[in-house]
């Protein structure tokens, strides 16, 4: 399963630049890189670390139940755009 894309998405999403998540998660710049871009295998500790540096505990519930984030932040958006239309 590849999360690179979930991963870059939380690290951008809390502002930090590669260097420092490396720095707060205590793997280098290059392992960060390497994850962002499917091509290190992210392992269960990482990816606690990762979340937890980003403040994004919903995107490590949905990586642990196999959830698509994106998928559900899409349908969640449709459904209260459409639930907002009836009122």
């Amino acid at each position: 399963m590849q999360f690179g894309s979930m991963l870059r998405k939380t690290r951008l999403r809390s502002g930090l630049s590669q260097e420092e998540l490396a720095e707060k998660i205590f793997i280098s710049r290059s392992a960060v890189s390497r994850l962002e871009n499917d091509k290190l295998e992210l392992k269960l500790a990482d990816a606690i670390r990762w979340f937890q540096a980003t403040q994004a505990p919903e995107a490590l519930a949905a990586l642990l139940c196999g959830i698509d984030i994106t998928t559900v932040v899409q349908s969640l958006s449709t459904l209260i755009g459409g639930f907002m239309i009836w009122i």
